[in-house]
């Protein structure tokens, strides 16, 4: 996955003379010593990360942890005091003012919590606002904002004013705003807080629908873990403006790596966080015969593959000891193949997998295009679920 933004070394010193306290913290000092001894408040200390193409990626903390000052950083609303931000390889620190506007009105697009929308504009008008500002032609930008508002689910609401419309709606609009500039990344502060739960939820599944779609780069900053565990496709989790723990949210539940990011993830509900690939066994198929091939299934048994490596059936142990004697003579009618094999997808959850599981019968995990990457026995998915231990092949050793 190719990288889209890149943060280095990102510092944020809430002071006009912010040197004393760089300083502080080049040597190790916390954001408490700081305001301790120079009373400056540190908003960021050496944050370093990187966001890939078309990712959505959670930046979580609890309140004063630097996540949102990070956010704002990025599309310098506030000044860092040091570092660089790579936005394709370009330093957006170092951007000129003119160049600056630019980035904001065709780069990099923000989503708030309270969704900022002029009161005195209609739906459509607020979503075309980013691409007048552009000085893109008033029927372009309109063309623009009604394909922006049906994409939302808002297509007969843009003669409406904000005020007519629900918080959800409201939040949708300004959802269609960042996406009516078409900008590479789309940073997305706390834009779901501020809504009932209910609708809270409704809008994460609307933003997992459209990303399916879209395939954006966002940058998504919360305060829930659940959130970040729904939406992420990797985290980081903040502490004190510092970056304390960074990666999948499987990686994050299995390995916590301190007491306060374990605490984000003790009532996780593990069977909904992994996924059937994660906890599959991996299989190499073997020719068999005819222009079949062979996955063994751990339990003496196996699933045939045709040749685009879709299941056809699957083999009891018995019958392929005896199929193996004979050198695969006996099954181009497929006659000896059983149809009572289970198929789960690599996106299923483990929850799915274990409601699918059927005693006895062989469970094949299939890619977007139905062909076997893997199989999963009941007890790798009781492990998962459990998080239990290392595990020589596929996800549980991660």
């Amino acid at each position: 996955m190719t990288e889209r933004l890149r943060v280095e070394n990102l510092y944020k010193v809430f002071s006009k003379s912010p040197d004393p306290a760089l300083r502080m913290l080049a040597a190790g000092a916390k954001k408490a010593d700081v305001l301790a001894k120079t009373g400056m408040v540190v908003g960021l200390n050496d944050v370093s990360l990187s966001v890939p193409s078309g990712a959505i990626y959670m930046v979580m903390g609890l309140s004063g942890s630097g996540k949102s000052t990070l956010a704002r950083c990025i599309n310098r609303l506030n000044e860092p005091s040091a570092g660089r931000i790579l936005l394709d390889g370009r330093d957006i620190v170092a951007a000129g003012e003119a160049e600056l506007r630019d980035i904001r009105r065709k780069r990099i697009s923000m989503v708030f919590q309270h969704f900022a929308l002029l009161p005195n504009r209609t739906v459509a008008e607020n979503t075309e606002f980013g691409l007048k500002l552009q000085g893109v032609s008033p029927q372009a930008r309109r063309r623009r904002a009604e394909e922006v508002l049906s994409i939302v689910g808002l297509a007969r609401w843009g003669n409406h004013y904000p005020h007519e419309l629900s918080g959800g709606m409201r939040q949708r609009v300004g959802l269609a705003r960042a996406l009516a500039t078409d900008a590479d990344v789309l940073i997305m502060d706390e834009a779901f807080s501020a809504l009932d739960p209910l609708i809270r939820t409704e809008m994460q599944d609307e933003l997992l629908r459209l990303q399916r779609t879209l395939k954006k780069t966002i940058l998504f900053i919360t305060h829930d873990f659940q959130e970040a565990l729904k939406l992420g496709t990797r985290i980081a989790i903040m502490a004190d403006g510092e970056l304390v723990r960074e990666g999948t949210p499987q990686s994050i539940v299995l390995e916590p790596g301190s007491d306060y990011v374990a605490a984000f993830t003790r009532e996780v509900d593990r069977s909904r966080l992994f996924d059937a690939r994660w906890a599959m066994t991996p299989v190499q198929p073997v020719p068999l015969a005819a222009g079949l091939c062979l996955a063994e299934t751990g339990d003496g048994g196996g699933l045939v593959l045709d040749d685009g490596g879709h299941v056809v059936g699957a083999l009891d142990s018995e019958t392929l000891r005896g199929l193996r004697e004979t050198s695969g003579r006996g099954i181009g009618s497929l006659g000896a193949l059983r149809k009572d094999f289970v198929t789960v997808r690599e996106c299923d959850s483990l929850l799915d997998a274990a409601r699918a599981h059927r005693a006895g019968r062989p469970m094949a995990v299939v890619d977007e295009e139905g062909r076997l990457t893997g199989t999963l026995a009941a007890d790798r998915i009781l492990a998962g679920i459990a998080a239990a231990p290392s595990h020589p092949a596929g996800g549980l050793h991660a």
